[in-house]
């Protein structure tokens, strides 16, 4: 199975959250694609060729996946993984919240299949695909 992993990765508590996800992914067997991997350092950040070689990357990524993986930080959000998030709904991709924060956006969290702890992420049955209603504070 194929795994899209949205994610922010700008400060050090997205990153520990983020390399504890790919551990837990990879360690289950899945296929996993995160963008984190896959930064492109070597092309000119910031650059019309550099975004769009990024964004198409991403976007074939999440086209060829099964699952979409959303470590969801709360309220402040991160647009690119909203984008993401938004985009594998449309496209009738599964995605798994996985909330980090203490609250979050209805929106994440209704276009979801699930809304799970990262601890929970160990043994979800990305199969079967329980569906588990998002219980927190969200605006």
């Amino acid at each position: 199975m194929k795994i899209y992993l949205a994610s922010p990765f700008f400060n050090e508590t997205e990153l520990a959250a983020v390399e504890r996800a790919e551990q837990i992914l990879r360690g289950r067997g899945f296929e996993l694609f995160s963008p984190r991997e896959h930064e492109m350092r070597d092309a000119d950040p910031g650059s019309r060729a550099w975004a769009e070689a990024i964004f198409a990357m991403d976007r074939d990524a999440i086209d060829a996946c099964d699952r979409m993986v959303v470590l969801n930080h709360g309220g402040y959000g991160d647009t690119g993984t909203a984008w993401e998030c938004g985009y594998a709904y449309a496209k009738g991709i599964p995605a798994v919240i996985v909330h980090i924060g203490e609250d979050a956006n209805l929106m994440v969290t209704e276009g979801s299949a699930a809304n799970i702890t990262l601890k929970d992420l160990e043994g979800y049955d990305f199969a079967a695909m329980p569906e588990s209603p998002y219980q927190g504070s969200m605006f």
